[in-house]
C-alpha cells in the first residue's frame, strides 16, 4: 500500500513564498482567512460573553485613545512587528496582510452586525466567533505566506529563550489580558472558550486546508530559438 505524504509546514522567506508555486490561490486562502479572522472578531465582541486574550488588550486601549477597535488591532500588529527586529523575525507577506487586513474587517463586521438582545443570538455569535476563527486561522496559516505578528513574536520568542511554544504563548496571552483589564477591557466566558478551543480546532482543521509547496512550480516552456 502506497503512503500518501501529508504537505508540511515550512517556515520561507519572502522571495521563497512567492516562488513556491500555486500562488493565486495561497493568496486567496491567505484573504479569505484574515477576512473571516476579522469577522470573526467583530461576531465576539457582538456577542459581548468576552473576547480573544490580544482583544481584551485591544478592547481596552480603545477606552483610553480615540480608536476604533479594528485600528486598534492594526496599531498593535505594527507595535508587534517592532518586537520582531530584535528577534530577528523575518516578515512575509502574509504578516503585513494579516497587520492590515483582520482590523479593516472587524470594523466592517461590527459596523454591519448589531448586538442581540436574546443571550442565545450573543451565545451563538460567541461560539461562531471562536470556530470561525479557527477555520480563518487555517486557511490563512495553511497558504504557508509568513505569520501573523502575534505569532511571529510567540514564535521568536520561543526561539531565543529556549522556552516551549505553549509556555510563551501562556505567558504572552495572560501578560495581555492583565493589561488589557487594567485599561477596561472585556473579559468573560468567551476568553475562556477560546484559549481552551482555538488550539485544537486550528490543529484539527490545518491538515485540510494546508498547501503543499515542497514541490517545486512547473518551470517554463522553453520557446522557439532559445529566446527569453
Amino acid at each position: 500500500m502506497t503512503t500518501v505524504q501529508q504537505p508540511a509546514l515550512v517556515d520561507l522567506g519572502p522571495l521563497a513564498q512567492l516562488r513556491a508555486g500555486r500562488l493565486v490561490e495561497r493568496l486567496v486562502r491567505l484573504f479569505v482567512g484574515l477576512v473571516a479572522y476579522g469577522a470573526s472578531l467583530g461576531m465576539m465582541v457582538r456577542g459581548d460573553l468576552g473576547l480573544a486574550p490580544w482583544d481584551v488588550l485591544h478592547s481596552g486601549l480603545i477606552r483610553h485613545v480615540p480608536l476604533t477597535l479594528g485600528q486598534a488591532v492594526v496599531v498593535m500588529s505594527f507595535v508587534v512587528l517592532l518586537l520582531w527586529i530584535p528577534l530577528r523575525e523575518m516578515p512575509g507577506i502574509g504578516t503585513v496582510a494579516n497587520a492590515l487586513v483582520v482590523g479593516l474587517s472587524a470594523d466592517a463586521t461590527l459596523a454591519l452586525l448589531d448586538a442581540p438582545d436574546a443571550v442565545a443570538a450573543r451565545i451563538g455569535l460567541m461560539v461562531g466567533g471562536v470556530l470561525l476563527c479557527g477555520v480563518a486561522s487555517a486557511l490563512y496559516i495553511g497558504a504557508q505566506l509568513g505569520r501573523g505578528p502575534r505569532d511571529g513574536l510567540m514564535t521568536g520568542l520561543a526561539r531565543r529563550t529556549g522556552w516551549s511554544i505553549r509556555l510563551v504563548r501562556t505567558a504572552l496571552e495572560v501578560t495581555v489580558v492583565l493589561i488589557g483589564l487594567t485599561l477596561g477591557g472585556v473579559l468573560g466566558v468567551g476568553t475562556v472558550l477560546y484559549a481552551l478551543a482555538i488550539g485544537p480546532i486550528t490543529q484539527a482543521l490545518l491538515p485540510a486546508f494546508l498547501v503543499d509547496v515542497s514541490a517545486p512550480p512547473p518551470s517554463l516552456p522553453e520557446t522557439v530559438g532559445g529566446a527569453t
